[in-house]
């Protein structure tokens, strides 16, 4: 079994920040979707279930695809990794429930924060327990220093679209804590991810298991919505609509693949670059009602990526006088 290349991180996090410029635009693509159908679980079992399809596709039609296709089985019953890490497809499911019914309560602002800080947490904590394939790697002071510049950024890129909703921190405090544990497991899910494209010996498969966990978990969750609610409003003809899977194929393959190089927290922090700066485009180029480009968003995406710089380069283990790294 041939696993794949390492990459340099020169080389690395320019495609996990590109990675990352899929995320806005199937946030886009889901939201409008959800909107037209009037029901956000039915907009994201089409996004999930074309997603599957067109992994199906890719993993029929290559031949690494068909490769990595006829390993699945035997790495799960050899015990090549922990089965449960086949499961890492519905973590991806809890973060579209938390956007489905958290974000109209808290805004999208409140939402990424919150996601973004619990994904920077966890990012340190599974490098620190060797959880991915790149194995344990130290939380120095320059890479929490590093984080914690990230989170702060994140929160002052987006912080003109926060609202003055009447809501108080004690309403908003238990809506918080999905986004947040969703962000947190998202760490989890890359590394599971990674490991698993190890013994696959190509992220293709890895990405394909994870659509078909998320998929039933969704499809189950929809099936209880329409026996409660009854369906929406019919699928849309417009296939732009239908464009929110491939979005999903792309960071999910992207990620499996760099975590063994970079390690979960670099692929994380370049993914959240990618995000303000695809969001930031988004706003610019295709504005949605009611969108607010002001000094603070610009400034605080170049301030995210100066973070996310300063967390990646290899500094000596010195760097910071009177500190050593933790393990």
């Amino acid at each position: 079994m041939t696993s794949p290349p390492r990459l340099p991180v020169l080389a690395g996090l320019p495609l996990a920040v590109g990675a990352g410029l899929a995320i806005p635009v199937q946030g886009r693509i889901n939201g409008a979707l959800g909107a037209r159908l009037n029901d956000g679980i039915a907009a994201a079992v089409v996004s999930f279930t074309t997603g599957l399809l067109v992994m199906i596709l890719i993993s029929l039609v290559l031949p690494r695809g068909r490769a990595g296709l006829a390993r699945i089985l035997p790495a799960v019953r050899t015990r090549a990794f922990p089965r449960i890490y086949v499961l890492a497809g519905a973590i991806g499911a809890l973060f579209v429930f938390a956007q489905s019914f958290t974000v109209g309560l808290l805004g999208v602002a409140l939402f990424t924060v919150a996601t973004v800080t619990g994904q920077t947490v966890s990012g340190l904590l599974v490098d620190r327990l060797g959880i991915g394939p790149a194995g344990k790697k130290s939380v120095t002071g320059i890479r929490i220093i590093g984080c914690v510049l990230t989170i702060a950024a994140v929160a002052w890129a987006v912080s003109p679209r926060f609202s003055g909703a009447g809501a108080g921190p004690g309403a908003l405090l238990l809506p918080l804590l999905l986004p947040v544990a969703a962000g947190f497991l998202m760490s989890f899910q890359q590394a599971m991810n990674g490991t698993a494209t190890v013994h696959y010996g190509t992220p293709i498969a890895a990405t394909l298991v994870n659509f078909v966990a998320g998929t039933m978990v969704l499809w189950a969750a929809f099936a209880v919505k329409l026996a409660v609610a009854g369906p929406g409003n019919p699928l849309p003809a417009d296939w732009w609509y239908y464009l929110g899977g491939p979005m999903g194929c792309v960071f999910i393959g992207l990620g499996a693949l760099l975590v063994r190089s970079l390690g979960v927290l670099v692929t994380g922090l370049g993914m959240i670059a990618g995000q303000l700066l695809g969001s930031l485009a988004l706003d610019l180029v295709l504005p949605a009602p009611g969108t607010v480009v002001a000094p603070a968003t610009i400034l605080g995406t170049l301030l995210t990526l100066g973070a996310i710089i300063l967390a990646t380069l290899p500094w000596p283990r010195g760097a910071l006088r009177g500190r050593r790294p933790v393990g």
